[in-house]
């Protein structure tokens, strides 16, 4: 997705909002919306360069101010286009590098390159261009990878923020114990991980539930058809598909999980649980580490090593011994959320970064 601004005016290039609240909320704040088609997950030349004549041909007739990209296809096209087309404030966002740059298999070898080496021309360090992050590491990567170097204005933000007061506290329930994750069904996201751990803790507690929300992703690390298959069976964990809001499901969890391998920015589905008071399960991997208060006496949370099964039973079982520590460590978490995540500090931060004309603070 792209934001353009134009004489404090906002317009957004989007993939099909399907959502009618959404295009409602968006048309009442004066937000002119124009969709694409574009499949920021899957390898399609023919899409994207629709998108690129698309976006082109926008820039040129509305001539932003300010022009926002986020996510990989996005920043890459749109930086590159904003550019070209001398744009004066250009702030690409980030909100995680994914398997581009951490997966080590060789399978998916000339893709990253081809993705970092598209990635480094459209970052290339000039007056109008100031890259956004979610967390330092990414920007370590970049630095090591040779994608941005020193010269670069580059911030980093505390993720994406979360609305205190959408996502209120609840006492989470300690006696029923129900574990929840939310994510998109890919393999990065930890899913086989999660499923095997429900697998182990069902051996010994049969009484304790597992729950599973997001959507089956059709890209290149989606999971593989059998685990689908089984998921969708119900034997193990309850899985619900995509939902429209997953604030009840959030209140009716005791903690929430996501394993994930690499590459989150910070995962808002991690925000919105401490948001709610939930403590979380999460890997020791870059992102989703930063949602975890370990400092003595405020504990949100457990992490994990990545891939380890072992280690996610291991913790679960933990909050099934020990129920007094889901609402203590909940309540840290909520804490944490309004010290750090406030999406209105994030949000002014934000706006700092578009409006300043300044030096990088990464």
């Amino acid at each position: 997705m792209e934001a353009l601004l134009v004489n404090n005016k906002v317009a957004v290039f989007t993939p099909k909002i399907h959502q009618d609240e959404v295009r409602d909320q968006l048309d009442a704040m004066g937000v002119s919306v124009y969709e694409n088609n574009l499949d920021g997950s899957n390898v399609s030349i023919f899409s994207d360069v629709v998108y690129i004549i698309k976006l082109y041909k926008l820039i040129k007739q509305i001539k932003p101010d300010v022009f926002f990209p986020y996510t990989f296809k996005p920043v890459i096209y749109g930086s590159l286009i904003a550019n070209y087309c001398n744009v004066n404030n250009i702030s690409p966002m980030l909100t995680g590098l994914g398997y581009n740059f951490l997966d080590q298999s060789k399978s998916k070898g000339l893709l990253k390159k081809i993705t970092q080496t598209l990635l480094k021309y459209s970052l290339k360090a000039n007056h109008r261009t100031r890259l956004i992050l979610q967390n330092k590491d990414d920007y370590n990567t970049l630095i090591q990878s040779g994608i941005i170097s020193k010269k670069n204005k580059t911030f980093v933000v505390n993720g994406s923020g979360v609305d205190l007061s959408h996502y209120e506290y609840s006492k989470p329930k300690a006696n029923t114990l129900s574990f929840l994750m939310i994510a998109r069904l890919i393999n990065a996201k930890g899913i086989k991980e999660y499923y095997e751990a429900a697998k182990l803790i069902r051996q010994k507690y049969p009484d304790v539930k597992f729950k599973l929300i997001g959507p089956y992703d059709h890209n290149v690390d989606a999971i593989h058809s059998d685990l689908y298959k089984e998921i969708k069976l119900g034997l193990v964990i309850d899985y619900l598909g995509e939902v429209d809001d997953v604030r009840p499901h959030i209140k009716d969890s005791s903690a929430v999980v996501l394993p994930s391998y690499y590459g989150e920015g910070v995962p808002r589905s991690l925000l919105e649980a401490m948001a709610m008071g939930r403590a979380i399960i999460t890997s020791d991997s870059v992102g989703c580490k930063e949602t975890i208060d370990l400092t003595n006496g405020h504990q949100s949370g457990f992490l994990i090593p990545i891939k380890n099964i072992q280690a996610l039973a291991e913790k679960m079982q933990h909050f099934i011994l020990n129920p007094s520590d889901i609402i203590s460590f909940g309540r840290n978490g909520r804490d944490y959320a309004f010290e750090k995540f406030d999406v209105h500090k994030v949000n002014r931060h934000m706006l700092y970064i578009l409006e300043a004309n300044t030096v990088s603070i990464a």
